[in-house]
């Protein structure tokens, strides 16, 4: 879609290419975040998208309409290319980016898609495992995330299914593929956690998958609507959480049987209208978008329970934190939020109790003022500790145009505090002029109250002095706490 892959990631002949053609760049700036997983080859695009086209001699590689985004496909850039850039991408990690793989339901076969496994993961005397050694990769990728398809239910997708036509070849299609590959983690197409086709394709498919995707973007030209717009999420999560425990109680599924996770595999603040797919999608962010980038984040601590993944869309160019140019880069305002959450938001989520006056205006979605029983809070807050003991807490002050100064119970000495603000709302970043930007500073923690700015994110870290150690359930009662899982990027 757009500029990700081509002129994003991969930028051949560019002077800050590499021998590859990848962006050394881009590649310096998504190391920072420390990625865990990447979604690849994408959404829309995958459904009529064939792997086969993407393998090979690049010669030789057919170029086909793309009709997600009314483009040319060239597949210069396939399997063996992306992760062969995920390799690189993980130079010096401890642990690789996982690759996320999202098969074709929409033109795409059940046969085609175990010769994807096949190709991907084999290790027999096969042909598509032969086939990836020819090319030049003797080794299996161990590629365990898949998903059986991508917004299936859309009116704007190819092959369009209806949920029951989908849950009935969505059983099928796992099955087979557990047959050859038992370790695989697979992905069922949800809607937005919220819809009549979230409840249906779990009743029906939650004894043979292991997460449930959904997707919802949020955005508003004015202020407060687009910062509170990510807390359908929160419902989002709610709901869909629900669905599963329906599921799994009407399905008599076993708990020894791992719970299965929500996959929140596309979000982002984006205006459709504003920044047209078709066109690239290419968003300038504001500073009101970085706080609502904010909550959203914020929403993910609180939810970790039931969230297993999620992946901001996109990695590059099309509605993205990092911006390409043909002589460098361009962090936008939503870089920052992003970049202190995968820094230091690790470990265990820990309950947190605001107290404050509340936004209680419109929503958009309109439907999420309703579901909010005294209004969104002006100060919206998650907090973390991690197994050394220190203590990440997240405040976004909604408010466009008041300060809050407040008491903090808990708090400890020698805060670290990091800061994204910019001089109004409408802040944004671009080529050659910086706006939004992320400020550290110390606070001694005396006298435990804290003025938060308006229209701020604010970051406060300190060390508790314990180090954290999380019980087994089988040891006895534990903590009211979540171990929170990493979230991602999704690739194209």
């Amino acid at each position: 879609m757009g500029r990700c892959i081509y002129g994003g990631i991969y930028d051949p002949g560019n002077p800050l290419s590499d021998e590859h053609g990848y962006r050394k760049d881009v590649l310096e700036a998504l190391r920072e975040l420390d990625i865990p997983v990447i979604r690849y080859p994408g959404g829309n695009f995958i459904a009529t998208y064939h792997w086969e086209d993407g393998i090979g001699p690049r010669e030789k590689r057919p170029a086909r309409p793309e009709l997600a985004w009314l483009g040319t496909e060239t597949n210069e850039f396939g399997t063996d290319e992306f992760m062969h850039w995920l390799s690189i991408l993980s130079e010096g990690k401890e642990k690789r980016v996982e690759p996320y793989f999202c098969l074709n339901m929409g033109t795409g076969t059940l046969t085609e898609a175990l010769a994807w496994v096949e190709y991907c993961n084999g290790t027999l005397n096969t042909h598509y495992a032969n086939l990836r050694r020819a090319n030049g990769h003797p080794e299996p990728y161990n590629i365990k995330y898949w998903a059986l398809g991508n917004e299936i239910w859309g009116p704007w997708q190819v092959e369009q299914q209806s949920a029951s036509v989908y849950a009935a070849k969505a059983t099928q299609w796992a099955k087979a593929l557990k047959l050859l590959d038992p370790s695989l983690i697979l992905i069922l197409c949800g809607q937005d956690g919220t819809s009549s086709w979230d409840h249906q394709v779990l009743s029906e498919c939650i004894k043979f998958i292991d997460m449930h995707s959904i997707h919802l973007y949020t955005s508003s030209e004015k202020h407060e609507e687009n910062v509170v717009a990510p807390l359908a999420a929160e419902r989002a999560i709610e709901c869909a959480a629900a669905f599963i425990d329906v599921a799994r109680i009407e399905n008599k599924v076993p708990s020894s049987i791992t719970q299965t996770k929500i996959c929140f595999d596309e979000w982002n603040v984006w205006d459709p209208v504003r920044a047209p797919g078709e066109l690239g999608a290419e968003e300038v962010y504001t500073l009101s978008d970085a706080l609502a980038v904010g909550v959203w984040l914020n929403v993910f601590v609180r939810q970790s329970r039931w969230v297993g993944m999620a992946n901001i869309a996109q990695t590059v160019n099309v509605i993205s934190p990092l911006m390409t140019t043909k002589t460098g880069i361009v962090k936008q305002s939503t870089w920052w939020p992003l970049l202190l959450f995968s820094r230091y938001v690790r470990g265990w989520t820990v309950g947190v109790h605001v107290k404050s006056g509340a936004y209680e205006g419109e929503t958009k979605p309109f439907w999420l003022q309703g579901t909010l029983e005294k209004g969104a809070s002006w100060l919206d807050v998650s907090a973390s500790v991690n197994q050394d003991g220190v203590v990440t807490l997240v405040v976004v002050n909604i408010s466009e145009t008041q300060d809050f100064e407040v008491e903090l119970k808990g708090i400890g000495k020698d805060v670290t505090v990091y800061t994204v603000t910019g001089p109004n709302v409408k802040a944004s970043n671009k080529e050659g002029k910086q706006e939004v930007g992320v400020e550290e500073s110390k606070w001694n923690g005396e006298g435990g109250r804290y003025k938060f700015g308006k229209h701020s994110l604010t970051m406060l870290r300190f060390e508790t002095g314990q180090k954290i150690v999380e019980i087994a359930k089988k040891e006895g009662a534990r903590i009211n706490t979540h171990k929170m899982t990493g979230g991602g990027v999704i690739g194209a």
